[in-house]
């Protein structure tokens, strides 16, 4: 060193201590600034943030740059081991008030179970103060109704899964004030060493959607006249054309109506399904071009159900629900409980359907829900009538209510229930008919609530035999 420091006098110590600490100053920057280039495009997009309600709840987050469905990247929430962790990710979309936007995501869940309560996305409307939108129609639930209530967060369902990954999507529109749209993907209550992970986000403007403006009857009737099954399902075709004439698309007829009033058995009245009776009200169906939902008793070898049948447009019979709870009368009678709660597929949207005692206990019509049921088609002898209510109510759904009780009874009545539990329309009169049209592509608001019914499968607990099932 002394020779260097002779050979070129200028350079000291200190000197040269400057100079490497330039160069260390220098590399520093350029890693930094690579790091920071590659924060931006490969470890996460811009824009996302992650929030969680408390730090010490707080899961781990992580940009999985091949993940996904089409491998260009995924968001990934992680539980680290602990349990009960909740968080998201955020991102905030401009938007113009009263314009439609589509929006998409698809979800995977790695050794989660119960993923519709703890892998869900909402959409939250913001107006240029950054509050919560109001919603721009007046709201018609039961609960402060005439009122513009406040736009609560969006739900949107799961669809279609491939490959492991389920689509969630839907259109909605944006309120008149709401000026951005804060899209949130959601891990919550996550089990220890699991994971969530969200990719191919889209949100964009579309046409508004048509709407589904459907038609719904109930007939009040009592076929008291006449013996025979046939004589009994006659009596019903002037209801059923009145029905027709008012553009009903479906019709909702009571239970066992085969039955009512014959003085025979159960099993003296069971015919097969398909059969005689569902032939006769499948030509009425095909006549008036509506579907039609009938009350009747099946015989299948040596066992008796109580059913409704659906029957559609082309005449045959689109499907059927044996009933599933039994009162006594029904037991001591011998027949047999169904265990299954079909939905079926029509050209408005989707038909579940229960009977009568089915009334009294809320999983039925909760099934049904869950199954996909738009509406509940209830051919019912007589039930405490706010049971009907509250069928629809608690599951946002339109029941269509066909009875034998009179109205002074202050009993049952033959009614169309909409979401709220209120009924629409009622039909009063022997023999009458009551049509109410709804629009199923219209959520109900509620001023707490939102939109309800989307919520159902986020919210609704996890009862002992989803555990055993994993939901």
């Amino acid at each position: 060193m002394r020779g260097v420091r002779e050979q070129y006098p200028v350079i000291d110590e200190c000197v040269t201590m400057k100079c490497i600490t330039r160069l260390l100053f220098i590399f520093s920057a350029c890693v930094l600034a690579s790091y920071v280039e590659c924060s931006a495009s490969d470890l996460e997009p811009a824009g996302w943030t992650t929030h969680s309600a408390r730090p010490e709840i707080r899961p781990e987050f992580s940009w999985d740059k091949k993940g996904g469905p089409r491998g260009q990247g995924a968001f990934v929430i992680a539980s680290n081991g602990r349990e009960g962790l909740s968080g998201h990710w955020q991102h905030a979309f401009e938007v113009e008030g009263k314009k439609h936007y589509q929006f998409s995501v698809w979800r995977r869940s790695f050794h989660q179970p119960h993923l519709r309560r703890v892998g869900t996305a909402r959409i939250v409307w913001l107006n240029s103060q950054g509050e919560r939108a109001m919603r721009d129609e007046v709201s018609e639930a039961s609960y402060r109704p005439g009122e513009y209530p406040r736009a609560q967060p969006e739900f949107p369902p799961d669809g279609k899964s491939v490959n492991g990954w389920t689509e969630l999507t839907a259109i909605y529109r944006a309120p008149s004030t709401a000026v951005r749209a804060i899209v949130e993907l959601h891990y919550r209550w996550g089990q220890p060493n699991t994971h969530i992970a969200w990719a191919d986000v889209g949100f964009s403007e579309v046409p508004a959607p048509k709407p589904r403006l459907i038609r719904l009857a109930t007939v009040h009737h009592r076929p008291k006249n006449g013996k025979t099954s046939h004589e009994k399902c006659e009596q019903f075709a002037p209801l059923i054309a009145e029905a027709a004439k008012q553009n009903a698309d479906l019709v909702v007829l009571p239970e066992v109506l085969t039955y009512y009033g014959t003085g025979l058995t159960y099993a003296e009245c069971a015919e097969t399904i398909p059969g005689p009776s569902t032939e006769y009200f499948g030509n009425l169906a095909r006549k008036h071009d509506c579907y039609i939902v009938a009350g009747l008793l099946e015989r299948e070898k040596h066992l008796i159900y109580n059913v409704a049948v659906l029957l559609g447009p082309s005449g045959g019979v689109v499907g059927k629900y044996r009933k599933v709870t039994l009162p006594r009368g029904e037991i001591e009678g011998g027949i047999m409980p169904g265990d299954d709660y079909p939905v079926f597929e029509t050209r408005f949207g989707n038909v579940g359907m229960m009977i009568c005692y089915d009334g009294f206990f809320p999983e039925v019509a909760r099934e049904l829900t869950k199954n996909g049921a738009d509406v509940i088609a209830w051919p019912v002898w007589g039930c405490n009538p706010m049971l009907g209510a509250a069928r629809a109510c608690e599951n946002h759904v339109y029941v269509v209510s066909s009875t034998y009780t009179d109205v002074s009874s202050r009993w049952m009545i033959s009614a169309v229930y909409g979401q709220d539990g209120k009924p629409l329309a009622q039909a009063k009169e022997w023999p009458s008919v009551a049509v109410a049209e709804v629009d199923l592509s219209t959520p109900l608001h509620w001023h707490s609530l939102g939109d309800f019914r989307a919520q159902i499968p986020r919210h609704r607990p996890v009862v002992p035999v989803e555990r055993m099932t994993q939901d």
